[in-house]
């Protein structure tokens, strides 16, 4: 992959049936950057996350990815296999890369250290609380070196504390590997903490009613700071009026339940 490459989207647009969901969606991703999406319920949000994921097809515009860029997406579900240990879980994005046995369990081993795991390689998801099974799913995400992380929701099913505690682990990895993310949230704390650039959606069909950066992400203490707040204050506004500009039925997704 090109490592100064950014990811560009152009007049993205997508409709189900009569329905446009997503209209005009344009802008730049840098290299190495994180991106926060969020807006109502409905509008589009895992729609698009899906667009870039090459998991469904935009009627309108374009996605140019890097040259030979490897994504992987994490869902709000964790998408373990139940009958698979923790580390033949890790394991699996190395297996179907044909990968030998000892070294993808070496890698796997590796990764649970490196994410606080390293004593849970023999159990099953059934047997770890929320946030171990989300760690794993990150885990699996990252074994394979992806140049763009794609999460949709990861900390939705989390108590505050994990998810805080989750949050600050994901900041740090970037920091170690410096891949792109881009991440689905309907948290606005959460969209400012983890977003180098921060998209909100609105409307029908959504368009981006603020693209802003932010100039403090990186920085775990930054939680504490008067920029942070004032930027959770900008989205929030902007979220609300996005919200009122999306009607009474905004639960009432054309999407089919996605977000």
């Amino acid at each position: 992959m090109d490592l100064t490459a950014p990811l560009r989207i152009s007049g993205l647009g997508k409709s189900f049936g009569k329905a446009c969901v997503l209209r005009d969606i344009s802008f730049e991703l840098p290299a190495g950057a994180s991106l926060s999406i969020i807006g109502p319920s409905g509008c589009g949000k895992s729609t698009l996350l899906s667009m870039v994921a090459g998991l469904t097809k935009a009627d309108e515009g374009h996605i140019l990815l890097p040259e030979n860029c490897r994504s992987a997406f994490i869902l709000q579900d964790y998408g373990l296999f139940p009958w698979k240990t923790v580390r033949d879980n890790l394991a699996l994005p190395l297996q179907l890369q044909g990968i030998g046995r000892k070294e993808r369990f070496e890698a796997a081993q590796a990764m649970l250290e490196e994410l606080g795991l390293g004593g849970l390689a023999q159990r099953y998801p059934v047997q770890l609380s929320g946030g171990q099974r989300q760690r794993v799913a990150i885990g699996r995400a990252l074994i394979s070196r992806p140049d763009l992380l794609l999460m949709d929701e990861p900390f939705a099913a989390l108590d505050a504390i994990t998810r805080e505690h989750l949050q600050n682990q994901l900041l740090d990895v970037w920091k170690r590997r410096r891949m792109s993310f881009m991440l689905v949230t309907h948290n606005v704390a959460e969209a400012v903490f983890l977003g180098r650039y921060i998209m909100v959606l609105g409307g029908r069909p959504a368009r981006s009613v603020l693209w802003v950066e932010n100039p403090c992400f990186g920085d775990a203490s930054s939680r504490n700071s008067d920029v942070y707040f004032s930027l959770i204050r900008q989205v929030h506004e902007a979220l609300e009026a996005a919200q009122k500009n999306n009607g009474p039925d905004d639960t009432d997704s054309a999407e089919g339940g996605l977000a």
